[in-house]
């Protein structure tokens, strides 16, 4: 290999990792899993490196390395089960514990840390747009992200899935309305009023003072707690459930994840230990839509998930 070349190869690698954080949110969106979306993203980084020297330049080398993305996204979901959030499954549950189910049959969504430069994307990162995104076949859903959320030309998209004009634009027809069925209103922007609201919402919650949650919280909010199935909705049967199976709540601390989540914000929720001190609970993941909390997701997988958002595994 020529000097010359040898320093092109060395300018495409390191260009080809300036893209890694993007492709790995492009990933996300595939696939619906946080860890799915950095291996997704890693061998996509491997499978790049390998061929670099048979790429020739012929296309950009983004286009090119979206290619290999989408085939290896192709790849992990060739046979895989969809994945889901407790509202996909069935309607909201009766707040008791004995409706408490884990399905291991079913491959629940996770969330993905997101950095500040990311919160612009955040609408289509959000829990339930990446899920709506789940019912969509591969192809739409590939075709969809290139083309609604990442701006490509039709053209650059059948280019790359290797198909017709025609064929992307039927793609997204079909995925559009697919979508429009879902619940995917947009979040509050973080503001300095939602900021200030969300201040308020973390002091009521671990004085578990149910009067001043009752303002903060919308008569309508629902929340989930993967990897149960029971969702519920509305204020009245949230406070239901954490009055009565959930009172092991009271008394929590909540720590600001290091990135947030999907775009939204999130905290690590850790419970009084028997043993002293804080246990881990749940990644709290709060969505704010007309001045109020409208959504709220525990995600107890803590083992996997508090690593990854940057929280410590328990508090003295």
């Amino acid at each position: 290999m020529g000097s010359t070349e040898a320093v092109h190869q060395s300018g495409a690698a390191a260009e080809l990792e300036e893209y890694r954080r993007e492709l790995t949110a492009y990933c996300y969106r595939m696939l619906g899993s946080a860890a799915d979306a950095e291996d997704a993203a890693q061998e996509t980084m491997i499978r790049a490196w390998r061929s670099l020297e048979k790429f020739e330049g012929r296309s950009a080398l983004r286009s090119w390395v979206y290619r290999i993305a989408t085939n290896v996204c192709f790849d992990a979901l060739n046979g895989s089960k969809k994945r889901a959030r407790p509202m996909d499954l069935a309607g909201p549950g009766e707040p008791l514990f004995e409706n408490l189910r884990e399905l291991p049959e079913v491959t629940w969504l996770t969330p993905l840390p997101t950095p500040d430069e990311a919160a612009e994307q955040r609408d289509t990162l959000r829990l339930a747009f990446v899920a709506a995104l789940q019912h969509l076949p591969p192809k739409q859903r590939a075709a969809l992200i290139l083309c609604e959320v990442l701006q490509w030309q039709a053209s650059e998209a059948a280019q790359l899935l290797e198909t017709s004009v025609a064929s992307i634009n039927s793609a997204l027809q079909r995925a559009r309305a697919t979508l429009a069925t879902a619940d995917i209103a947009a979040p509050a922007e973080l503001d300095a009023e939602a900021r200030a609201l969300l201040h308020r919402y973390v002091a009521a919650f671990e004085a578990y003072d149910i009067d001043r949650l009752t303002g903060l919280i919308h008569e309508d909010a629902i929340q989930s707690m993967p990897p149960f199935d029971l969702w519920l909705r509305g204020r009245d049967d949230i406070f239901t459930w954490w009055l009565g199976p959930g009172i092991g709540c009271s008394g929590s601390k909540l720590v600001p994840a290091q990135h947030t989540a999907n775009g939204l914000p999130a905290w690590g929720q850790y419970k009084p230990s028997d043993e002293g001190g804080y246990e881990p609970w749940a990644l709290q993941v709060v969505e704010v839509i007309g001045g109020k909390i409208a959504e709220l997701t525990f995600f107890l997988d803590t083992k996997t998930l508090f690593p990854l958002f940057g929280l410590p595994e328990r508090l003295s």
